[in-house]
């Protein structure tokens, strides 16, 4: 499916309820998978969480998670301990081409009994579960967090809990705290000290919690999006959002303080937030986004839209994402008049003052590339290509828009 996005201007005062977040939904669900008596609120409706839910239900001995990124990750270690249960876990082209060797590796460290099936260090993989007894494991401190997050959430019902230490320096810190912040909500004992996180097993016989359910936080990524349309929308237009806390677990409510650069201001009514258009001073700025990397396409495209140079730092795992998102952005960005340099680990943009008009927007198989460049309907007409990618993290992104006055329309 492909969209026109006509060039538009954002109504005033909507409201949107944005769907919980992916990232606490698909921790919950895994521990929801280990312990019984669990329950979850505000699951997100994303494509991911339903592939990953799916795949804890089912009892087939091939379990394909389509380019669901942190299914594969946090189903290798679940399937890992699953005694007596041989699985084949694998996915898409692309998911076949993203590296799972780090994690593959600390958990053979554990003993778990794990094969490529193809490609040494990728999906698909075969998956023998047994009971591991080790609770030592070393892993590099700027892997993805998704790989220490799924690590976490097995040290629950190791024999031996887990003791994992980082090495070097550490990134993404906030999603390895909220894996810990869930971990403790169930009752499950954990610490952070320096570069070691040690989770305790729970010691409950029957493998239970006494907890009422969680409740899933509305997602800060998905916010983004609409933090840019503010950004790119007339002083005074302001949006609510629900349902979002102050206190947030989410590394990416950081979008507080960085569209504050750019001009939204956030103000927060019980269990939502305000987004309202204020005046803004900037001709260039730079960004360190080594904890909220997910946002970094987000960004690039508002400092585009509002013709501001930008340096974003931090960014090496975009490489290994649905696509390279670095060189997606830098193409994409491109086509609009954009001047963009990137690294292995950074994007610079050069201050812009025009915006080339009935562009096509190549998505990649990327949800992020899909959404990162539609606020830019407040600036230009463009053509969004496979729009319906967004279904991966936010199905009814599109319908969201129509609400708040972009015009759409399918080819």
């Amino acid at each position: 499916m492909d969209l026109v996005l006509g060039n538009s201007k954002l109504k005033n005062q909507q409201k949107i309820q944005v769907t919980g977040s992916k990232s606490e939904a698909n921790r919950l669900l895994v521990l929801q998978a280990l312990f019984q008596g669990l329950g979850i609120d505000n699951l997100s409706n994303s494509d991911d969480t339903q592939v990953l839910q799916k795949a804890l239900q089912s009892s087939s001995d091939v379990i394909d998670i389509h380019h669901a990124g942190t299914a594969m990750r946090f189903l290798t270690a679940y399937f890992s301990i699953q005694e007596n249960r041989e699985v084949v876990l694998t996915g898409s082209s692309r998911m076949k081409e993203r590296p799972i060797r780090v994690l593959v590796d600390a958990l053979r460290a554990l003993g778990s009994d794990i094969k490529y099936e193809e490609n040494e260090g990728f999906p698909p993989l075969r998956i023998k579960g047994k009971q591991l007894l080790k609770s030592e494991v070393s892993l590099k401190a700027n892997v993805s967090s998704q790989y220490i997050s799924a690590l976490l959430l097995i040290g629950t019902v190791l024999e031996n809990g887990l003791i994992l230490s980082l090495e070097g320096k550490i990134t993404s810190v906030p999603y390895i705290n909220m894996t810990l912040s869930l971990l403790n909500d169930i009752g499950v004992k954990t610490s952070f000290v320096e570069n070691v996180i040690t989770v305790k097993k729970n010691n409950s016989p029957s493998k239970s919690v006494n907890q009422k359910a969680l409740v899933v936080e509305s997602d800060w990524s998905s916010a983004s999006y609409f933090y840019s349309l503010i950004a790119l929308s007339e002083i005074e237009t302001s949006i609510t959002l629900s349902s979002y806390k102050e206190n947030s677990l989410q590394g990416d409510s950081a979008l507080i303080e960085i569209y504050r650069e750019f001009g939204v201001e956030t103000i927060f009514v019980e269990n939502s937030i305000q987004l309202k258009k204020t005046e803004y001073k900037i001709n260039s700025k730079t960004f360190h986004l080594e904890n909220t990397p997910d946002i970094a396409q987000t960004i690039a495209v508002t400092s585009f839209g509002l013709g501001i140079a930008c340096d974003l730092y931090g960014l090496h795992t975009l490489k290994i994402k649905e696509t390279d998102r670095l060189e997606a952005l830098k193409i994409e960005l491109e086509k609009l008049g954009a001047t963009v340099t990137i690294t292995d680990e950074s994007l610079h943009l050069k201050k812009s003052d025009a915006i080339q008009d009935n562009i096509t927007i190549s998505t990649y198989q990327d949800h992020r590339m899909a959404m990162a460049f539609a606020p830019l309907a407040l600036k230009t007409s463009l053509k969004i290509n496979e729009a319906e990618v967004v279904s991966k993290s936010f199905p009814s992104f599109w319908t969201d828009l129509k609400i708040l006055g972009i015009q759409i329309n399918k080819i």
